[in-house]
């Protein structure tokens, strides 16, 4: 058997072609498009390539981008009085405050100072409430993306067995929740998990979300799997100069005897931004008391 390839970018640019079609729609019934707003402290390269990526992104599909760009020496009031300014803009739709935040700033306080109705990011713990008693909620992005690429391969996911592995607030514990709305038997494991190559082996369903370059072996993956890989980690470059190879938390090479599986890079990281861009023109459509896009 072959692995399949889950293509994530194209996906994502489907899905953000989607979004783009339905803005048009906003603007004529609330005489004024979708707004982004994002919020970047410091100045790590990283997080401004990506703040960068979501500005162009949300212009492209027609809606308003805010950026707040602020030095690292910005205290956690006056970062949280920024985010309040934002809560009262009937412009701003969706809020989202880069992680990582500086040392000094405690990233709790300025994530509960976000109005849920327009935390896109799905970090506030209102949404997460939510999310966990099967309300609707703004979802993380990341585990969306994931489910939406599960769902496209595989259609009902109702009574597979999933596993998780890894439980960060950001991906592990909302794509739990995510595939238990889904109907799927769900096992949310760690690296703390007592013999985990075992658990992940009984798995239709394996969603790496650890953080650990290649962790999940290829002989911990049972015939016919389906592998959502969300790692994305860089190894030691093979020579002095040279930036090393970017591998996901799935040993990709050993997994050819899987149904299909995302790459790394090109499979999971596109639909993030995307889920984004989706996420906020649900919000703004919430906001203005319009009905939610069927299928979106």
């Amino acid at each position: 058997m072959t692995a399949e390839i889950i293509d994530g970018k194209a996906f994502a640019a489907e899905l953000r072609a989607r979004v783009a079609t339905h803005v048009p729609d906003f603007v004529e019934a609330t005489g004024r498009k979708p707004g982004l707003a994002v919020v970047l402290v410091g100045d790590d390269p990283a997080s401004q390539v990506y703040v960068g990526s979501k500005g162009k992104a949300t212009v492209a599909v027609g809606m308003e981008s805010f950026e707040h760009r602020l030095p690292d020496t910005t205290t956690q009031d006056e970062l949280i009085a920024i985010v309040e300014t934002l809560n009262a803009d009937d412009a701003v739709d969706g809020i989202l405050v880069q992680l990582p935040l500086p040392d000094h700033v405690d990233d709790k306080a300025v994530i509960a100072a976000i109005d849920p109705a327009k935390d896109v990011d799905g970090f506030h713990v209102v949404n997460a409430g939510r999310l966990a008693v099967g309300e609707d909620a703004l979802v993380p992005c990341t585990p969306l993306g994931c489910l939406m690429l599960l769902k496209d391969r595989l259609g009902d996911l109702s009574g597979l067995d999933a596993v998780v592995v890894g439980r960060s607030n950001i991906v592990g514990k909302p794509m739990a929740q995510l595939l238990l709305r889904e109907n799927c038997t769900v096992t949310l494991a760690h690296s703390r998990t007592r013999n985990l190559p075992d658990v992940v082996r009984r798995a239709d369903i394996v969603v790496a979300a650890v953080g650990r370059a290649e962790m999940v072996k290829g002989d911990w993956l049972k015939p016919g799997a389906v592998v959502i890989d969300v790692g994305i980690n860089r190894l030691p470059p093979a020579e002095e100069g040279k930036k090393g190879k970017l591998v996901g938390d799935v040993a990709f090479a050993e997994a050819d005897h899987v149904k299909a599986i995302t790459p790394v890079p090109g499979g999971v990281g596109p639909m993030t931004i995307a889920v984004l861009l989706r996420n906020t023109l649900v919000a703004a459509r919430a906001r203005a008391g319009l009905d939610p896009v069927e299928g979106l």
